[in-house]
């Protein structure tokens, strides 16, 4: 630190631990008013700090009571009804960027909110030289917080162990292949002789994780093995079922004309926010249930706010929606599956073949060249094993290798049986699949039975879907990925594609034929046609996604923008920055300062401002901000308060139900949560900026009648906030512990006593004794 006054210049290096060595603290230069005997302790009225400082500072410890009365005030306007700051609009929220963000109402204005009450003066506090008085409480919008120089590149080591991966690995389980399914009527009957719905119910769980290691190579040859890989298989005519939401965002003037031939079975449908908020509002009810009855909960029920934001995150990332931007929910495989019991196979699979081509409502902007997977399924008790084997041979000739051999018995496995194994639930269900389940296990007067098969047709199910992915689906993608990176991309990177993308960028202000022409985006239907350069580049990125080559994906991605752009294709321009976030995330760059401010928060504001204002697809912004939260939150260190930014910005869209706003609320103190601060001080920590959106998320909860979860919430914070002096502060956590505690029978407060428990900020003066 330097101090500059009347007193020489005295420059100091602080203390750090042994671990700490590598940190430099930077402090700011203090100039005292006037000449003071003693510089440790100004006398003269502490004056504020410019909002021109480029980072805001850290404190000591001394200055702790003055940093507490700074944050009250906010904690007061954050919890008072009128008092809380007025919000920014979605639109404006994005409108602005990371260097000219709002400031915080308790930042900006300080000298206002001390001096606007008549006869009350500001605290006279202890604050060292070289330290000036500032608010705990980073501005909502601004990317650089506190101490952001010092810490910003912390490694993930700062996150308590094991808290990161169910979060890592549910993002990287949520982005896989989706593999199509076309069964025979004999088949889905087999599957019914099981006890099972069709033959999709009988081998989806164990596609979500694919036996044993899978080894995948990127575009530089190289080899990686991956642990937990899985598809998603779901029927073919379950994926082209598009909600109305989605295909009315899909047109520029928002019409939908139905399709009559569709089938639209409702509770396989995906991209719908209000299914989530309502499975998700079902789980809370019930463990609140529980609880008021004092039963344990069964262990696959969540019970804590992480676990039923995990859960709120898993069921919106499981019911991604078909769309022309984003080839994710596409077919990459399609398994065309009969049974030995069919009595002309061989035709039976060219008619399933043409229906996946043809029929199933497909849209136009999804490629139905696609991989064909051959399935016969061969029935122990009745048929001959012998005629199988020789219509498998037949099957290989006709269509290739791409075929496989099911053993399966006809007859129902009882759980009495020897060898009776349980088949796993399905993890990955849509939130509209789960909620008809719940509708269904409530009509029935007895629960339904648990599924079985015998271990061997488990093993040979397991066998199966292993084969399938690593010998046909990743080798076709692969194939795929070299393929478009060699013809399309290496093009598209070349002098001749800089040319063309200029060209469309001078001539696209132009609303001429001629600038028409050179465009491939068709502006009726508001989509690419599959074989255009610009929709086989992006179907290249999006393989190389699902295939975990991060570096090959983002490059991808932000060589598409820039078309997107020039096209005025604004949700895929709004797609491809979102995946130029997170794939610049997962590659594992580091995430300085410079990379957060001139990178992620330009392209992560104009993606949401493309989805919510010139598309108005609310599921796909809400998606782009959680992801990209749980990844910032993942890194830590200064990249932690960003994701608390972003999840707050999501708490802004107004998108979110009251379930989704309390669970988002709760994940805000646990981005701040993240920063664990370092030394024997711990700098740079969040712990009242945990406690108190802990605090907001106990709020919520008590809102809508759940008692149980605010009673979590406000003992986590507790610990920050027990013993505290400040009037307001106890006496607002005090209510919400008798709310909490006594539910609907709580304490109602009359007029007088809730404008003391509601609280001003002429109500956090430090008593006497403090």
């Amino acid at each position: 630190c330097t101090l500059t006054g009347p007193e020489q210049q005295t420059s100091f290096r602080p203390l750090l631990h042994r671990e700490d060595r590598h940190a430099e603290l930077t402090c700011c230069s203090w100039t005292p008013t006037s000449a003071q005997p003693n510089p440790t302790v100004p006398s003269a009225p502490l004056k504020n700090k410019p909002d021109n400082t480029s980072q805001q500072q850290p404190s000591s410890h001394s200055i702790g009571e003055a940093d507490i009365y700074i944050t009250s005030l906010r904690f007061g306007c954050a919890l008072g009804h009128s008092l809380a700051p007025p919000r920014t609009p979605p639109a404006a929220a994005t409108a602005s960027n990371s260097s000219a963000c709002m400031q915080s109402p308790i930042n900006s204005n300080m000298n206002a909110s001390f001096s606007s009450s008549a006869g009350r003066s500001r605290p006279q506090v202890a604050v060292p030289p070289g330290i000036y008085l500032r608010s705990s409480t980073a501005p909502v919008h601004s990317s650089t917080s506190s101490l952001g120089s010092l810490f910003g590149a912390a490694p993930l080591t700062s996150l308590l162990p094991g808290s990161e991966d169910d979060f890592r690995a549910l993002i990287h389980q949520a982005f896989v292949p989706h593999i199509g399914l076309l069964a025979s009527q004999d088949t889905d009957a087999l599957a019914k002789d099981k006890g099972f719905a069709d033959f999709k119910d009988l081998i989806r769980p164990f596609g979500e994780k694919v036996q044993g290691r899978v080894t995948v190579r990127d575009s530089q040859g190289v080899s990686f093995t991956h642990e937990e890989f899985g598809i998603r298989i779901r029927g073919l005519s379950d994926l082209f079922a598009n909600p109305p939401e989605e295909r009315r965002n899909s047109r520029p003037n928002g019409a939908y004309t139905p399709n009559p031939n569709l089938k639209e079975p409702g509770w396989f449908a995906g991209g719908n926010i209000q299914h989530v908020e309502d499975l998700a509002y079902a789980y809370v009810e019930h463990a609140e249930e529980l609880a008021r009855i004092s039963l344990n909960p069964d262990s696959g029920t969540p019970t804590t706010g992480k676990a039923f934001y995990l859960l709120y995150l898993r069921r919106l990332l499981s019911g991604m929606p078909i769309s022309p931007h984003e080839t994710f929910a596409h077919p990459v495989a399609c398994v065309i599956a009969i049974s030995s019991r069919n009595p002309a196979p061989i035709e039976t699979l060219r008619a399933l073949y043409a229906a996946g081509n043809e029929a199933m409502g497909m849209p136009e902007y999804v490629n139905n060249d696609y991989l064909r997977y051959y399935v016969l399924v061969h029935d122990e008790d009745r048929d001959d094993i012998m005629k199988s084997t020789a219509l498998f041979d037949q099957m290989k000739k006709h269509f290739g290798l791409h075929c496989h051999l099911l053993r399966l018995r006809s007859g129902r496995t009882v759980v009495t049986d020897d060898d009776a194994v349980s088949v796993p639930p399905c993890q990955w269900l849509t939130a509209a699949e789960e909620l008809a389940e719940l509708r269904m296990r409530e009509t029935r007067d007895d629960d339904e039975p648990q599924k079985y098969l015998p271990d061997s047709e488990i093993t040979g199910i397991k066998t199966m879907v292993r084969e399938m992915v690593a010998q046909s689906v990743i080798p076709y993608m692969e194939k795929c990925i070299t393929t478009w990176n060699d013809q399309v991309a290496s093009r598209r990177r070349g002098l001749s594609g800089k040319f063309m993308s200029m060209s469309k960028r001078f001539l696209g202000s132009s609303r001429t034929s001629s600038s028409a022409a050179t465009s491939n985006y068709d502006a009726t239907t508001s989509s690419y046609i599959p074989s255009s350069p610009e929709a086989q580049m992006r179907k290249l990125a999006d393989f190389a996604f699902m295939l975990r080559d991060w570096r090959l994906a983002h490059s991808i991605y932000d060589l598409l923008r820039t078309d997107f752009s020039n096209d005025k294709a604004w949700r895929y321009h709004a797609g491809a920055q979102e995946m130029t976030v997170i794939s610049l995330i997962l590659a594992g760059q580091p995430l300085t300062t410079k990379v957060r401010q001139d990178t992620i928060d330009p392209l992560l504001d104009l993606a949401c401002y493309s989805y919510q204002t010139r598309c108005t697809a609310t599921y796909s912004a809400l998606r782009c901000l959680l992801v990209t939260v749980e990844l910032l939150r993942i890194r830590g260190g200064g990249a932690a308060d960003d994701a608390a930014k972003w999840a707050i910005r999501a708490l802004e869209m107004n998108a979110l139900g009251t379930v989704g706003n309390a669970l988002v609320t709760e994940r805000v103190s646990a981005c701040y949560g993240v920063r664990r601060g370092v030394g024997t001080g711990a700098w740079g920590s969040r712990k009242r900026k945990t406690a108190m959106w802990k605090i907001l998320a106990a709020r919520a909860w008590i809102d809508i009648g759940k008692m149980v979860q605010a009673r979590y919430c406000i003992d986590d914070a507790m610990p920050v906030y027990e013993g505290t002096k400040f009037v307001g502060v106890r006496g607002f956590i005090e209510h919400l512990k008798e709310v909490s505690r006594f539910g609907e029978t709580a304490l109602i407060l009359d007029g007088e006593d809730a404008r003391d428990v509601m609280m001003s900020p002429d109500q956090f003066e430090m008593s006497g004794e403090e």
